[in-house]
């Protein structure tokens, strides 16, 4: 064009760039649609939190340049849920027995702004939700010494149909002022895929008189690596222990065998799921 200004020309570089952005959405649009036809067939839920992750995971090995790391992984969640909601219907209940928790942010901010929420006063209405199909995914507390509740003994049950932590929240660190110190747990019928950065949560039945350092030592000579006993119930005539440990450990690791080998102290031992590792801080720098 004759005498084009300089911003007219990088505005229409600009235009062109959007477009192509956009057919490739639009392209990546009908792969994920193909992807939730196979699945579709095979019984397969659409999410997929070990692959997602592996995905970001590889483009920020990838990225250079000045656009903020932190603000990539946002485009890409809210992308992917926008993909998973073309596969199947997607639902998220919400932990929220009062509003400004930070919850809600970090399901909106995980699975998308646009995605149906399902806010749901006690953790136990959550796992109910995710367990009868009224929810895809559910967002929990993150379990604690003084948890009265104990959610995570309903996921102790023998049925295979029984939700298992799938993810921890928030992935990509929190917002600025969006419930800086709130962290999650997330749930759903699905087993998690192994990523190379994972941890497992592990649910112990132990006789009454074991302590927290015994159950350590018990732990590791069975090979088992504990990052932390999250909390702790008593039971009719002993107790039981939350616990996550490193790694994607599986129902028939052999560790577990050799954990309840003598059944004494650990009686029973169950896999409750497990997560990839969220991103750190350095993973998102700059």
């Amino acid at each position: 064009m004759v005498n084009e200004k300089p911003l007219d020309k990088l505005r229409r570089e600009i235009d062109a760039i959007d477009d192509a952005m956009h057919d490739l959405l639009l392209q990546r649009c009908e792969v994920a649609e193909r992807i939730g036809a196979i699945k579709g067939q095979a019984g397969v839920a659409p999410l997929a939190p070990g692959r997602e992750a592996e995905i970001l995971r590889r483009l920020l090995a990838r990225h250079q340049g000045r656009f903020p790391k932190a603000t990539l992984v946002r485009l890409w969640r809210e992308m992917i849920g926008g993909m998973v909601a073309v596969q199947a219907p997607l639902t998220v209940g919400v932990f929220m027995p009062d509003r400004g928790l930070g919850y809600l942010e970090l399901a909106r901010d995980h699975y998308g702004s646009y995605t149906p929420m399902m806010p749901l006063r006690s953790a136990g209405q959550v796992v109910r939700a995710v367990a009868e199909g009224s929810a895809t995914v559910g967002i929990m507390p993150m379990p604690d010494r003084e948890d009265a509740e104990g959610w995570w003994i309903s996921l102790m049950g023998e049925s295979g149909d029984l939700p298992k932590i799938i993810s921890r929240l928030p992935f990509a660190g929190p917002g600025p002022g969006r419930g800086d110190d709130v962290e999650a747990l997330v749930i759903a019928r699905l087993n998690p895929e192994p990523t190379g950065y994972d941890r497992s949560w592990l649910a112990l039945e132990t006789m009454p008189d074991i302590s927290r350092a015994r159950l350590r030592s018990v732990l590791g000579a069975a090979g088992i690596e504990p990052t932390q006993m999250a909390a702790t119930h008593r039971a009719e005539d002993g107790w039981l222990h939350l616990t996550e440990i490193s790694g994607h450990v599986l129902a028939d690791d052999r560790r577990l065998a050799r954990l309840i080998e003598k059944k004494q102290p650990v009686r029973r031992a169950v896999v409750l799921g497990g997560y990839p590792v969220p991103l750190s801080a350095e993973d998102l720098s700059e």
